[in-house]
């Protein structure tokens, strides 16, 4: 009887009272130390974006918490060792002295760490949301103790940023969250190929993804605009076409296929008549996000691949030698048959039929304006200067085009109408 009236006490009651809040106060701490230490702050900010609304208002409580990583961490194992060591001071008043130890470590480990770690890392986002500002509490009744701990820990560990995906990392990520790796993305297999393309054009060069000169269908500036060109010309349905100066490699323009829309083949006009735009050269080994930024800036969207290269023998630095000391020049007005003549005099403005002549047909905007003002930089002036020529230490190798760099962002071949042309026939 003396047993069951000292269990009936209040003070029974109270201990009783302290040791399941205590189990719950250490649960609560080891389920956030799991739950609020997984997340990184890169996962809060995504949630915090782009994420569902309820995530979106979780992350955004979450955030300011786990800023401080450490003095958090610091902040919830300090609450949670002191649950624990208090636990047992106040089983030992109930029950004996192995009694309190088996209790103690059954009710934490069940209650204090399984259960609550399980529920955390499932629920973590929303649970701590919830208990966000009781752990603002306690980061300032700990702050004296947690924050120099904390301190050390920074100027030891560092402060705890956890670094971004590489891109090998990120290109396996998007993969799985595609739906064909049937792990519940919902990325297509499209979206997936052009994810991983942009990924991998910053380690693409444009020796990759360039055309050979060799394959390159160029046509010589003393060449006549007569039929047999002309015919060859829309064949090939390029809508742009490299002009080169007596050897193929030595391209020094190109002209737009829509410019000679007026051009009857029969007055059979020089390529040197029509106008003919300057073209960039770019190293073999220029990056293609540098090569799409360069087609971006409107000048053009074909540029000639080069590379260095060191003549050694002496019959190339004669034959350099010779070509350096010709005065490379075409003269339009000067030793030309009369006949070229009269049709240069003929059709005089064939030369600028590309570009309007009225200031309506631009629209108002910075870029419009800053593109007529340089739009005539880019047209190859054919006035008895001298045309532009390779150094003797680049060789022009390929032709690249901004298809060729949107087909390995792509990671497909783009198929025009003439492509199917030729594919069906």
């Amino acid at each position: 009887m003396a047993v069951e009236y000292e269990c009936c006490t209040p003070n029974f009651f109270i201990h009783i009272l302290i040791i399941v809040l205590l189990v719950l106060f250490a649960g609560l701490m080891s389920g956030l130390t799991l739950g609020l230490m997984s997340m990184s702050l890169v996962d809060l900010e995504v949630l915090a974006k782009s994420g569902t609304p309820k995530d979106r208002i979780h992350a955004a409580k979450i955030l300011p918490v786990v800023k401080n990583q450490h003095l958090l961490l610091c902040t919830l194992l300090i609450c949670n060792a002191a649950a624990m060591e208090a636990l047992p001071i106040f089983l030992d008043s109930l029950v004996t002295a192995w009694g309190a130890i088996l209790i103690s470590v059954t009710l934490i480990l069940l209650f204090g760490e399984i259960i609550p770690q399980s529920v955390c890392s499932r629920y973590g986002l929303a649970i701590g949301a919830t208990v966000a500002p009781f752990v603002r509490v306690l980061v300032w009744i700990c702050f004296p103790v947690a924050y120099p701990i904390s301190k050390l820990l920074d100027f030891l560990l560092g402060h705890g940023r956890v670094a971004l995906f590489r891109r090998a990392e990120l290109k396996t990520l998007v993969n799985l969250h595609g739906n064909e790796a049937g792990k519940g993305g919902e990325l297509t297999h499209d979206e997936t190929t052009i994810i991983a393309g942009a990924l991998e054009l910053s380690e693409k060069t444009a020796g990759d993804a360039m055309t050979p000169i060799s394959e390159t269908f160029a046509i010589d500036i003393n060449a006549k605009l007569d039929r047999n060109l002309m015919n060859l010309v829309l064949e090939k349905g390029h809508s742009r076409v490299p002009v080169y100066y007596e050897e193929p490699t030595n391209i020094i323009g190109l002209i737009l296929v829509k410019n000679l829309l007026t051009i009857h083949p029969d007055d059979e006009v020089p390529v040197k008549s029509v106008t003919i735009r300057r073209i960039p050269r770019v190293p073999e080994t220029m990056p293609l996000y540098d090569i799409l930024n360069e087609f971006q800036k409107g000048h053009s969207h074909m540029a000639i691949v080069v590379k260095q290269c060191n003549k050694m023998n002496g019959k190339s630095d004669d034959k350099t030698s010779d070509d350096s000391q010709k005065d490379v020049r075409i003269d339009v007005d000067g030793e030309k048959p009369p006949q070229e003549k009269t049709l240069k005099n003929k059709r005089p403005l064939q030369k600028w039929k590309s570009f309007p002549t009225s200031n309506n047909s631009f629209r108002s905007g910075s870029r419009s304006k800053k593109w007529t003002k340089d739009m005539y930089s880019d047209i190859l002036q054919i006035d008895g200067s001298p045309l532009p020529k390779l150094a003797e230490e680049e060789e022009a190798v390929g032709v690249i085009t901004m298809e060729d760099v949107i087909e390995e962002l792509l990671q497909e071949e783009i198929f025009d109408e003439t492509d199917h042309h030729f594919e069906d026939s």
